[in-house]
């Protein structure tokens, strides 16, 4: 079953146009990989989905036209967002990152620390004074602390060291393990994503130019619009 639709999806900063026609579908408890290289308007159509900037097309969650409502309302439908450049609340700890962010549902902050026990250690310090691994990890937290629908994670792992990259994506394999939840995931790194992306889609210059199952993906494709 669908649970986000989207169809000929525009977008424009002012008078500059981003998006010409983005279209897939993400079913639910599906992980979906949102790929190309950078600048192509991956994290502008996560700004689109979760109603950060107008657009146009259709776009579809849950049943829901995004379209008619403000982020706010978007989220609280069930859209969980892990932003690039993570920004946590530098100022708050690590637990009142994670309560600022709580809905009802099974994620809670014992259960975040049972994903990520560093948290656990580290619930009184401000987020300010983690590591960027730690930050990281917080992001993920706090959006899970929404109890979402659909986690949208863009970029999580950018720049982090290779254990921590590693655990990150161990986490994500978890959460499609172990969780009904389905999952949006922007990265650039093609072997891992192989493992636990159930579909992918590419965007070029702003518009899909491919999409279907994973294991479809040709190395032909990924070395035109994904490699370096």
């Amino acid at each position: 079953m669908s649970l986000l639709h989207v169809e000929n999806l525009t977008a424009s900063y002012g008078a500059s146009q981003a998006l010409f026609g983005v279209n897939f579908t993400l079913a639910e408890g599906e992980v979906l990989a949102l790929m190309g290289r950078n600048g192509m308007g991956k994290t502008t159509t996560v700004k689109a989905i979760c109603r950060m900037i107008p657009s146009a097309g259709r776009l579809d969650f849950a049943g829901h036209d995004l379209h008619r409502l403000p982020s706010f309302r978007a989220a609280r439908l069930g859209l969980g967002l892990v932003p690039e450049g993570r920004r946590c609340f530098a100022g708050l700890t690590v637990a009142e990152n994670l309560i600022a962010a709580a809905r009802p549902g099974h994620w809670s902050i014992a259960r975040v620390t049972e994903f990520f026990p560093r948290l656990g250690e580290r619930l009184g310090q401000r987020a300010a004074s983690l590591s960027g691994g730690e930050q990281q990890m917080l992001a993920i937290g706090r959006a899970l602390m929404t109890n979402p629908r659909l986690l949208i994670l863009d970029e999580a792992t950018e720049g982090l060291a290779p254990l921590i990259r590693a655990e990150i994506w161990a986490t994500i394999a978890a959460l499609k393990r172990d969780s009904a939840m389905s999952i949006l995931v922007i990265d650039k790194t093609l072997s891992e994503l192989a493992q636990v992306a159930d579909s992918a889609a590419i965007i070029a210059r702003g518009q899909t130019v491919w999409s279907g199952a994973m294991d479809d993906l040709s190395a032909d494709v990924t070395e035109q619009y994904v490699g370096v």
